[in-house]
């Protein structure tokens, strides 16, 4: 694997993906335990050992349940103890790893204290996976403090339990799955074990419906999310289709800053978008610069889109690029079509990580002036890597594939439909990974998700319109493709347990 980190959720969807390409959760468990197992038994001296193992309810212990059989079948002593007893053991993978342990070896109910894991040469932590949000709570803080307290050295499972907040368990090493995640630094969870449990390489490189796990609209809901679009000229109806894409994603409000002239035909695309006109005329000049920086200012805004049906104008261009310039620095920005040009004008210092470029086909071999192989589903990584070093970009290039590169991490999307790649497709993309955005999805899990909803909209839709579908179908097909998208968390190892107060 690349050195790349994931999130919590970014685990969730690959794990998810795994499972979707017809990996069992059953084996995802039983690999994560036996390397477990395999690092523990490096460590000892003896293979008599005595091993404490402090689980708890969800995947993680889960984990630590395999990992005791298999140190139990080497010959080693584990003892378990159940550290939140009254919470059973979550169906699936681990209740399963759970009955296959019992009767193997000592199992106890209830945190042990300091005393009780002296005499263990080693403490596995399989508490809290990577589920695991805000301050640690009881039972585990008590737990965590006994298991500190017995100086016992601790090897924790996929991330320490607390990580990064007060009172964590601070082990001397973590075997950790596929890749590092997010929070882990040398610090905090010692020596930092990466181990391959058996997931494929396309469930990361590639879009599944894992990513429908990384909707921040599904419940519980977070701030209403406000979205500004900054585009129009000779093309009226790009604009309006990323702002009502926007409001489908579950944005809460969406408008539109369009030329004065044509902002009556942006408004009659639907009224639930706001449409405020910026100068009298029919597209940006350079001097309206100034007008949607404090249109953008004066109100509360959590990500833009700019750039749709703009025009290539240069006194257009160099409008959008004063806005892009003039924007905060962590504002998310979509930049599509006619923006394109502006964003790639900016300076490479200060970086923008916040930024998600848009190009469809065309649009990329432009911007890339020939640093790429024009053939069908050739593959611009390389190109688009260079592209964006120093600029902090996210490039999600549309086309069959699509490709989603940052700098560091690449993925493609090859989840649509031909029949759903029709004009203004990508304005309704824009406007969905707007919204995302906007709810702090960060840029790359973003566009990943953002690819993968309208490509999955435009398949359902195949199957009722085949070739006969627009854009605006696009619009109505995206609330029931996340309503038909998977439920709950995948079962695969490291998610925190089924836990009333610790997640």
């Amino acid at each position: 694997m690349d050195p790349v980190r994931l999130s919590a959720r970014e685990v969730e969807a690959v794990e998810a993906n795994a499972v979707a390409r017809g990996v069992a959760p059953e084996d995802l468990m039983e690999a994560a335990g036996r390397a477990v197992a395999e690092e523990a038994a490096r460590r000892l001296r003896s293979p008599g050992a005595r091993v404490a193992v402090l689980a708890g309810p969800g995947n993680n212990g889960g984990d630590g349940f395999v990992a005791a059989r298999w140190l139990a079948a080497a010959g080693f002593r584990p003892e378990v103890w159940r550290v939140r007893p009254e919470l059973p053991v979550r169906p699936g993978p681990a209740a399963r790893a759970y009955r296959r342990l019992r009767g193997r070896v000592p199992v106890h109910r209830g945190r042990p204290r300091a005393g009780d894991l002296a005499p263990f040469a080693l403490a596995l932590d399989a508490m809290l996976g990577t589920g695991q949000a805000g301050p640690l709570r009881p039972p585990y803080a008590e737990a965590v403090r006994e298991l500190t307290a017995s100086g016992v050295p601790i090897l924790s499972l996929d991330v320490p339990t607390g990580i990064g907040a007060p009172g964590a368990v601070r082990p001397r090493a973590t075997v950790t799955f596929t890749a590092a995640k997010v929070p882990m630094t040398r610090s905090n969870s010692g020596e930092i074990l990466v181990r391959e449990i058996g997931i494929p390489r396309e469930a990361i490189d590639e879009t599944g419906p894992g990513e429908y796990l990384l909707d921040p609209f599904a419940p519980p809901l977070p701030r209403e999310v406000r979205v500004v679009v900054v585009g129009g000229g000779p093309y009226s109806g790009a604009p309006a289709l990323a702002a009502l894409a926007a409001l489908r994603a579950g944005a809460e409000r969406a408008t539109v800053l369009a030329p004065g002239a044509i902002r009556s035909e942006v408004r009659a695309a639907s009224p639930a978008i706001v449409v405020e006109a910026i100068g009298p005329g029919d597209r940006f000049r350079a001097r309206d610069a100034p007008e949607i920086l404090r249109r953008l200012r004066s109100a509360r805004v959590d990500a833009v889109a700019l750039g749709m049906g703009a025009g290539r104008d240069r006194s257009t261009v160099a409008a959008l690029e004063a806005v892009l310039r003039g924007l905060p620095a962590r504002m998310p920005v979509v930049v599509d079509a006619d923006g394109l040009e502006a964003a790639l004008a900016l300076p490479r210092r200060p970086i923008r990580p916040g930024i998600v470029l848009t190009p469809n086909r065309g649009e990329l071999l432009r911007i890339l002036r020939g640093a790429a192989d024009d053939r069908p589903g050739a593959d611009p990584t390389a190109a688009l890597r260079r592209l964006v070093r120093g600029r902090g970009f996210t490039v999600l290039a549309k086309g069959d594939p699509d490709w989603i590169v940052d700098g560091v991490r690449n993925a493609r999307n090859r989840h649509h439909h031909p029949a759903g790649m029709v004009a203004g497709a990508g304005d309704v993309l824009d406007g969905v990974l707007a919204a995302l955005l906007g709810a702090g999805v960060p840029p790359f899990a973003a566009a990943r998700l953002a690819a993968y909803w309208v490509g999955d909209a435009g398949e359902r839709l195949a199957g009722r319109l085949g070739y006969g579908q627009i854009a605006t179908d696009l619009l109505e097909e995206l609330p029931r493709a996340r309503r038909a998208a998977p439920a709950g968390r995948p079962a695969g190892p490291g998610a925190a347990g089924v836990d009333g107060t610790q997640t």
